[in-house]
C-alpha cells in the first residue's frame, strides 16, 4: 500500500470504498463525510473531520485486512488517538 501520509481524506476514502466491500451501514456516513474532507483540520457542516474520522473508527471494527490496519493506523495518528 502506498504511502498516506500525503493524501487527504477524499482519497482515504475511496481506499476504504475500494477495499471495504460490505461497510458497516453505520460506517457508511463517516466514509461519505470523509470523501468531502482534505484535512483533519476541515469541517463538514456542524462536524469538524476530527469527529468524522474517530466516529469511522468506533464503526469499522468490521473491517479487517492490511489495507484496514494501515488506514486505522494512520487515521489514529491524525486523530492523535493512540
Amino acid at each position: 500500500m502506498q504511502d498516506l501520509k500525503d493524501k487527504p481524506l477524499s482519497d482515504i476514502a475511496e481506499i476504504i470504498r475500494n477495499d471495504w466491500v460490505k461497510p458497516s451501514p453505520y460506517a457508511v456516513q463517516y466514509i461519505d463525510a470523509m470523501a468531502q474532507l482534505r484535512s483533519i483540520n476541515d469541517n463538514y457542516y456542524a462536524d469538524t473531520a476530527y469527529g468524522v474520522v474517530c466516529y469511522f473508527l468506533a464503526n469499522a471494527n468490521g473491517w479487517r485486512g492490511d489495507t484496514a490496519r494501515t488506514v486505522k493506523l494512520h487515521l489514529k495518528q491524525l486523530a492523535g488517538l493512540k
